[in-house]
Order: C-alpha cells, then sequence, then structure tokens
C-alpha cells in the first residue's frame, strides 16, 4: 500500500509540474500577443503613461493610417501574390514529384530520396547570397543580350524562390503518406483503363487530402512570415515588398516621428491572418505533421 500510494503521489506531482510548464509558456506566449493587440487601438499620447493601462477607447485611426499612410495595405496583396504563387508552383511540382517516388521504383529513386532528405538539413537562410548573386549575374547577362532584366526586384521569381526551398519538406512529407496508401485502388483504376496520370489525380490525391492541406497550411504560414529572402531579393522594388518587409520600412518611419499605435497596427495587420488562420486548422495541422514516414 505505501508503495501505491508513493507512485500516485509520484504521478500526481508530475502532472503539476506539466501543467505548471504548459500555463506559463502559455502565459509568456499570449501576454505579449495581447499587449500588442491592446496597444494598437490607444492613441499616441497614452504611450507616454503606464505601457501596461488599458486603452481609454478603440482609436480604430491607427489601422487606417497604417493601411493607406504606411502603404501596409499594397504590401497585404504583395504578400497574397506571392504566397497564392508560391502555393500554387509547389503543388504543381511537389504532387506528382512525391507520387512518383512513393509508389515507383526506377533507376535513380533511392539518389532523388536521400537528395530531398538532404535538402531538410539546408537552412535557407544559408543560402540567400548565393541566391542573390546567382540571380544579379543573371540579371548582367539579360541585359547584355536582351537590353532588360527581371530576376531582381520581382514578385514572380521571388515566388519560385519559395516554392524551391520548400521542396524538399514538402516532397519528404508526401512522399511519407503516399507509401502509407494501398496499390488496390490503383490497380482498379488501372484494369477500368485509367493511365497512370488519371489513378494519381482521381484516386491518390483525394485519398491524400490530409497531407495536402497540412502542407498547404504549413507552407502558407512559412512563406506569408518570410522575410530573409524577400528583403534580400526585393531590395529596390519599393512598391512590391512583402508584408514583413513592409513592417520594417514602417518601424524604421515611425523612429522618428514616435507613431507607436500606428507601428502596432502594422504589427496586427501582419499578425492576424496567421493567428486566425493557425486558430482555425490547428487540430489538422498538428494531424498532418505525424502522418507518413519516407519508405526508402
Amino acid at each position: 500500500m505505501t508503495k501505491e500510494k508513493k507512485g500516485v503521489s509520484a504521478e500526481t506531482l508530475y502532472k503539476i509540474f506539466i501543467y505548471v510548464v504548459l500555463i506559463t509558456l502559455a502565459v509568456v506566449i499570449i501576454v505579449p500577443v495581447a499587449w500588442v493587440f491592446l496597444a494598437s487601438i490607444k492613441q499616441n499620447s497614452e504611450f507616454y503613461g503606464n505601457p501596461w493601462a488599458l486603452p481609454a477607447g478603440f482609436y480604430w485611426q491607427n489601422f487606417v493610417n497604417a493601411w493607406n499612410a504606411a502603404s501596409m495595405g499594397s504590401y497585404m496583396m504583395n504578400s497574397v501574390l506571392v504566397t497564392a504563387l508560391s502555393l500554387a508552383l509547389l503543388l504543381v511540382v511537389a504532387l506528382p514529384a512525391a507520387y512518383c517516388l512513393a509508389r515507383f521504383r526506377f533507376r535513380g529513386r533511392g539518389f532523388l530520396n536521400t537528395a530531398f532528405m538532404a535538402g531538410l538539413f539546408i537552412n535557407v537562410n544559408y543560402i540567400v547570397v548565393p541566391i542573390f548573386l546567382m540571380l544579379r549575374d543573371g540579371d548582367a547577362f539579360l541585359k547584355k543580350a536582351m537590353g532588360g532584366a527581371f530576376l531582381l526586384n520581382n514578385l514572380f521569381v521571388l515566388a519560385v524562390v519559395y516554392a524551391s526551398t520548400a521542396l524538399p519538406f514538402t516532397i519528404y512529407l508526401l512522399s511519407g503518406y503516399f507509401a502509407t496508401l494501398p496499390h488496390d485502388f490503383e490497380e482498379a483504376a488501372y484494369i477500368d483503363g485509367a493511365t497512370y496520370g488519371q489513378a494519381m489525380v482521381r484516386i491518390i490525391f483525394p485519398m491524400a487530402q490530409p497531407s495536402i492541406i497540412t502542407i498547404i497550411l504549413f507552407n502558407f504560414l512559412s512563406f506569408w512570415n518570410e522575410y530573409i529572402i524577400s528583403m534580400t531579393l526585393m531590395s529596390s522594388a519599393t512598391g512590391q515588398k512583402t508584408l514583413p518587409v513592409g513592417l520594417l520600412n514602417l518601424m524604421q518611419a515611425q523612429q522618428s516621428s514616435a507613431e507607436y499605435g500606428i507601428l502596432y497596427a502594422g504589427l496586427v495587420l501582419v499578425m492576424l491572418p496567421t493567428l486566425i488562420l493557425y486558430m482555425c486548422v490547428q487540430k489538422k495541422l498538428t494531424q498532418g505533421m505525424t502522418v507518413g514516414g519516407l519508405k526508402g
């Protein structure tokens, strides 16, 4: 009986410890986010008093000024365009590639699997400078050959770079899920006269919907919040910057004028879409990240 009581007591203490850690982490995350939202509806004069005081009212003019005067609306449209293009390019390339790697045996398949897995260990931030230099040299060649250049400061090229850097993880996740699906449905489709492409689109892709939704959501969050690549490749395009880069410009512009309410409104405009999306789909995102495993 003594051992059982000690076991129960230790288990209870462990649960209490876990709850305390989780609550602490939640408070550490929620408090700064809530403070930003409250600060975004304050008038500028309220920041010179107690910074933790609740706002006297809802000053929505901060969002209007951030959207119009600070061009955050234009930056948001650029982010929407780049994110949509990146996801479209990524799906067009990654879905067939992952399907072939998971469902067929061919020469070089093992090398391709290894290459994509190796890409998981490459931090994109480390190769930004080589990408920039490559595009700059390409622009220099195009200027000599055609009299014009379009590789740098181009939203479409930025979307291509985003999609390319996301390919290793996306193909890894999709291949692992495709490999777990039974072959019976495909074989039945082949007997009925379906081609490989028809079986892929009509049979496998609908069955792999949880994994496809997961990679769309995950990459949306990644593309929407990306900063370093966009800042490097769009350095000279004033009207084509994405939202995170535009937020930095807003911060620099507010250093002299000290319009803190507009600054925090800009922060909310950046965070709000991702927060809403994550709260709506967090269960599917968590479940999809655990499915599959690459089979060699």
